[in-house]
């Protein structure tokens, strides 16, 4: 009787919310780039139609993009990854983040790498408002990862986040794109594929 052939790998789904996080991401070879819109109910909304396609019930999904730092000393072009993601629905445990921040680290030498909690918002995130989410324990804040997660991680399938910083305590921005700041993120964004790919091969080797 002829041994049944292993089922294919999970494919891995990136999702990011705006046009020009889509733009750095490219082609985004060996994975699929859905740009979901803007905020967290265009993120839910996105992300479960994607994954109710055929092939894609055990993808794997990682939310990236850009990102506002609450931490003091923060600057654009930092990384965030995230060990969990929060919004008012609960807490989503991150899939390998460890392994994960390594991999940037690589992709992008000499840029800082933060991990912690990275929590939601339905809203751009200013002054006291981001000094409250930082005693809450959070260390970033974005409108899509908690969504994105939270729709991902109903099947178990591996999730991740990592984003990009753009706007921090001391480097607060207005339009994303027109100052220095914005590009740098950019430009981060452009190299940290390889580490996403990096992240989701380590998926597929064996557990000891």
């Amino acid at each position: 009787m002829p041994a049944r052939a292993a089922p294919p790998p999970p494919p891995l789904l990136i999702a990011c919310a705006l046009r020009i996080e889509r733009a750095a991401l490219g082609g985004a070879a060996g994975g699929t780039v859905l740009r979901t819109g803007m905020g967290p109910r265009a993120a839910d909304r996105a992300v479960a139609r994607a994954l109710g396609r055929p092939g894609m019930e055990r993808a794997a999904v990682l939310a990236t993009g850009f990102c506002a730092g609450l931490l003091p000393g923060m600057n654009p072009g930092d990384l965030v990854v995230a060990e969990e993601t929060r919004d008012p629905r609960g807490a989503v445990t991150c899939t390998g983040a460890p392994l994960l921040a390594e991999a940037l680290a690589r992709a992008v030498p000499g840029r800082t790498v933060h991990t912690g909690t990275l929590t939601g918002s339905d809203h751009v995130v200013r002054g006291q408002e981001r000094d409250r989410l930082r005693a809450s324990g959070a260390i970033a804040v974005d409108m899509e990862s908690a969504a994105t997660l939270w729709t991902a991680s109903g099947a178990g399938r591996p999730v991740a986040a990592v984003r990009v910083i753009v706007d921090a305590p001391e480097h607060e921005l207005v339009r994303i794109g027109t100052v220095r700041g914005g590009i740098s993120a950019f430009r981060v964004l452009r190299a940290v594929l390889p580490a996403f790919h990096d992240w989701h091969r380590s998926l597929l080797l064996p557990r000891r």
